[in-house]
């Protein structure tokens, strides 16, 4: 074999390795706990704690997705928008990714015990075994009300952000732990909505399978308007100012009127905009908190 043939099949093990990382998915994780980083501080986070908190989350986070993918190969396999994967291709195996995922975690517990402080790694601890075990392993395949309750995890970003500035949980980071929490039922169940024959193939139990897309569309538009009201609390509690007030009813109002044309007009087209948008509704969200915090 020669050198290139050599290389080329390091760098595809390297992007399947990457792959498993869900990359997307971790970058918004690490985003909203760095944003939870800043918020916990009146000035600026120490260079120590936000280099080494924001790479111990994202090597665990990372590590997460990697057991999740290990976990749902079988699932990946079955749904045309997992099953470009690296496990259903047999681009690696079930030893090599967990070794990889091991390592990764390990690697993130350790840089946050010994860079960051105790508290931030045994929370960090939780939402692994929360995601990877809890919500994986029982939750997904056992009821529809998955991304409900397993999106306790989920939400625990901006919390590990604060503990690893301040060394405790307020107030402030259960709000911002609300936020998220409320946010993932409509952003999960807009996905499910265009992708249900997928999640039936694979027998996956998501709430359009189980309860259909009208009673569905209707949960989208509730969560929509709970986060609504839920995002409107941080000026509430004097967390926020106007900038962040104004920028909440924006961005929640473009979100309602997307939930109701789910629920009013269903199309496949309109839920994949609503899905994309709730994507971009949280990343603008916390940015917004964080321009507000330091104005």
């Amino acid at each position: 074999m020669t050198t290139h043939a050599l290389s080329a099949g390091f760098a595809q093990r390297l992007r399947a390795f990457y792959a498993l990382t869900k990359p997307r998915v971790v970058s918004l994780i690490v985003f909203t706990a760095v944003i939870g980083m800043f918020l916990a501080t009146p000035g600026m986070v120490p260079p120590q704690i936000l280099f080494a908190g924001t790479l111990g989350i994202a090597l665990v986070a990372g590590a997460a997705a990697a057991i999740n993918c290990l976990v749902e190969q079988n699932i990946d396999a079955l749904m045309q928008r997992t099953r470009w994967r690296p496990l259903p291709r047999g681009e690696l195996t079930t030893l090599q990714t967990l070794i990889f995922a091991a390592v990764l975690g390990g690697l993130g517990l350790w840089t946050l015990a010994q860079f960051v402080n105790a508290l931030t790694m045994w929370l960090t601890l939780g939402t692994f075994v929360g995601y990877a075990v809890i919500y994986t392993l029982l939750l997904k395949p056992a009821t529809p009300q998955n991304i409900v309750i397993g999106g306790a995890s989920g939400a625990m970003p901006p919390v590990l952000g604060w503990a690893a500035v301040t060394g405790e949980v307020s107030t402030e980071a259960l709000l911002l732990f609300l936020i998220i929490f409320v946010w993932t039922p409509p952003h999960f169940w807009s996905l499910a909505l265009y992708r249900t024959q997928d999640y039936a193939r694979a027998g996956v139990p998501m709430l359009p399978v189980t309860h259909g897309r009208p009673y569905t569309a209707l949960q989208v538009l509730l969560y929509t308007v709970l986060l609504f009201a839920t995002t409107l609390l941080p000026y509430v509690i004097r967390m926020s100012g106007v900038v962040y007030l104004a920028c909440a009813l924006v961005l929640g109002g473009i979100f309602i009127a997307y939930a109701l044309r789910i629920y009013l007009g269903y199309s496949d087209a309109i839920a994949q905009k609503t899905f994309r948008y709730s994507i971009a509704y949280l990343a603008f969200l916390f940015a917004a908190l964080l321009v507000d915090h330091y104005l």
